[in-house]
């Protein structure tokens, strides 16, 4: 299928890939359909361009180095992450752990919490709750979207206190 791509999209694989790495989606549908909307790329080149893309890109990085990427020139921002990700791993041993490029990822059967670095002063968590309503310090998902229904801003690590780390494991059992 590579050596076809170019004759038929008029991109070789690489010049693909340099394209979708200014995007800034995290599913693969979301590429797809980038490529099949923006550049009419039929739907078989644009899952093959898909795969190659995010695959390449899962390879150059460790899970340890997309962490490190996360908190570059927001070094005051990792003891955060560090402490909140202690806290999350602790809620069970069934907690999957995936680091994103610009996020790391908590699951059980389905997300639960998302961790991000928003700002240079400021991280994002994201909770995913099946029904609670809002309140002033635990907002609407924000730029999370359909990942998260709803987002906490922490800026000092005393921000990290009981009334987050039971939202967490709220998050966490529902979703179980």
């Amino acid at each position: 299928m590579e050596q076809n791509l170019l004759e038929k999209t008029g991109k070789t694989l690489e010049e693909w890939k340099q394209l979708l790495a200014k995007q800034t989606f995290n599913k693969h549908g979301e590429y797809m359909t980038f490529l099949k909307k923006e550049h009419n790329v039929t739907h078989g080149f644009a899952n093959f361009i898909t795969l190659k893309f995010r695959e390449a890109d899962a390879a150059s990085f460790s899970n340890e180095d997309l962490i490190a990427n996360q908190y570059l020139k927001k070094e005051n921002l990792k003891d955060i992450f560090n402490e909140l990700d202690q806290h999350i791993k602790l809620l069970g041993s069934d907690v999957i752990v995936t680091p994103k490029k610009s996020a790391v990822s908590y699951k059980v059967k389905r997300q639960f919490a998302l961790i991000q670095p928003s700002t240079k002063t400021r991280i994002d968590i994201g909770l995913k709750f099946n029904d609670k309503a809002n309140t002033q310090r635990l907002e609407t998902s924000g730029p999370f979207g359909a990942m998260c229904t709803h987002r906490v801003q922490i800026t000092q690590p005393e921000q990290i206190d009981s009334e987050l780390l039971n939202w967490l494991k709220e998050a966490y059992l529902e979703a179980k």
